[in-house]
C-alpha cells in the first residue's frame, strides 16, 4: 500500500511546487507585458542588497563592504528578450517546411543505400 502512495504524494508535491512557482511569477507581473516585466526587474534590483544584508545578519556573519563583491548589474530587458524569442521561433517555423523536405530526401537516400 505504501509503495502505491509514494508516487501519488510525489506527484502532489511536485504539482504544488510548480503551482506555487507559477502563482509567484504571475503575482510579480512577469507573465504580463514587457513593461510589467521591466518593473518587476527593477523591484528585484532594489530588493537584492537588503535581502543579502538581512540574510548575513541572520546567519551571524560580519559583513564588511570590502569583503563582499558588488551586486551584479542586471542589464536585462524583458521586452528585447521576448522580441528575440519571437523572432527565433518565427524564423524556425518559416524554414521548417524546407528543412522537412531536405531531411525527407536525405532519409530516402539513406534507406535506398541500405536496401542496395
Amino acid at each position: 500500500m505504501a509503495a502505491r502512495l509514494f508516487p501519488a504524494v510525489k506527484f502532489v508535491v511536485k504539482g504544488g511546487v510548480a503551482g506555487a512557482a507559477v502563482f509567484v511569477v504571475y503575482e510579480q507581473g512577469l507573465l504580463g507585458s514587457g513593461a510589467q516585466g521591466a518593473e518587476a526587474l527593477q523591484k528585484a534590483r532594489a530588493a537584492l542588497p537588503p535581502a543579502v544584508q538581512e540574510w548575513t545578519n541572520y546567519i551571524g556573519w560580519e559583513v564588511r563592504t570590502a569583503q563582499l563583491p558588488p551586486t551584479p548589474k542586471l542589464d536585462f530587458s524583458p521586452s528585447d528578450s521576448w522580441n528575440k524569442g519571437v523572432q527565433t521561433v518565427m524564423s524556425a517555423l518559416s524554414v521548417a517546411p524546407t528543412r522537412a523536405c531536405e531531411y525527407s530526401v536525405e532519409g530516402w537516400k539513406y534507406v535506398k543505400d541500405l536496401v542496395k
